[in-house]
């Protein structure tokens, strides 16, 4: 035998000795993930990609969870929902509102000047989920986490002071009751979805958007626009997000890794990922305040006066929730009650 059929031989019995162990660690169940927003923004990076690599390290390697950003798998972010229902995908997290009137219970939490707080909001989120929605509108998924994001701010071309500043604007929407909102308030409210926003601004579709400020950074908006609106106390709006899985695809899990799943979801996680979604508003509001922009801070009677302003909208929510069969007000009132009992 020749020295280099030797080494060929040995070579060759090297990289099957060093698959082997690639192939013992190889996942038992690999799921895809699919998000609208890219890889670096504050959810998939700071709140997705965490609880993901914690599942990953808590089942020993024998989950893996594939991360695709910016709807890199196909389709549009409305779509997402339904392609965990018909099992396209595996995993999502999106906006509710995305799907408008679809998930009626959830907009409880989208009110105008109801929220105050992200934590204390996504805690009675999950609860109420539990309570409400979980095996009623949301049924047809496995339900991972629920959360809402810190306070709302409008970003706009022109300064916005009062809502009579909101005559003749147009301005994005992410759901069916911030529309309400703008609508009441005299803007034209524009529904898009948020990856579409830096386009409509830069070409003036849009004379400005609602969004928190911590998705301000990934998407530039202090670079379009130059005047952000914020209020004191109760949050203008606040928009809702779930993370959901396939039910097969969970049900296909021994019981060892469905405890996995369910240990590193649930009210812990929602109120890490909103917690988590807030604290990052000051570093790309900072953003802002070093470009020198115009930032409005209304102080609390000027945030009240804002809030009588929009008090119909609620009462439209409540009496249109009874054509549906459902006691909005309780559920307001049940949201609030465990928004003030947060700890």
């Amino acid at each position: 035998m020749t020295k280099r059929k030797t080494l060929k031989g040995l070579l060759a019995g090297a990289a099957f000795a060093f698959s082997l162990p690639l192939a013992a660690n190889a996942a038992e169940h690999t799921f895809n993930l699919q998000s609208f927003l890219p890889a670096q923004a504050t959810i998939p990076s700071k709140i997705i990609d965490v609880w993901a690599d914690e599942v990953e390290k808590a089942s020993g390697g024998r989950i893996e969870i594939k991360r695709f950003a910016s709807m890199q798998l196909g389709g549009k972010p409305p779509d997402l929902i339904d392609q965990v229902i018909d099992g396209v995908i595996d995993i999502t997290w999106n906006v509710v509102g995305y799907t408008p009137g679809r998930f009626p219970s959830t907009e409880v939490f989208e009110l105008p000047f109801l929220v105050t707080d992200a934590r204390a909001a996504s805690s009675a989120f999950w609860q109420m989920m539990q309570t409400h929605m979980e095996a009623t509108e949301f049924k047809d998924v496995k339900m991972l986490g629920v959360w809402v994001h810190g306070p709302g701010v409008i970003h706009s071309a022109d300064p916005v002071n009062t809502p009579a500043d909101f005559n003749g604007m147009k301005i994005r929407g992410a759901s069916r009751q911030v529309n309400a909102l703008l609508k009441q308030l005299g803007a034209t409210p524009v529904g898009m979805p948020v990856p579409a926003v830096p386009e409509a601004l830069s070409k003036k579709v849009i004379d400005g958007t609602t969004i928190p400020w911590e998705v301000t950074k990934a998407l530039k908006v202090p670079e379009l626009v130059s005047n952000h609106t914020e209020f004191t106390g109760p949050m203008m709006y606040t928009v809702t997000f779930v993370l959901i899985m396939n039910k097969d695809k969970y049900n296909s899990l021994p019981d060892d890794l469905k405890a996995v799943m369910d240990e590193n979801s649930g009210i812990k996680f929602s109120v890490f990922a909103g917690g988590t979604q807030q604290d990052y508003d000051d570093p790309s509001r900072q953003l802002a305040v070093e470009r020198g922009n115009n930032i409005i801070t209304l102080d609390a009677e000027q945030s009240a006066e804002w809030a009588a302003s929009a008090a119909p909208v609620q009462a439209a929510w409540v009496e249109e929730m009874k054509g549906k069969g459902i006691d909005g007000q309780a559920l307001i009132d049940e949201a609030k009650k465990l928004m003030a009992d947060y700890k």
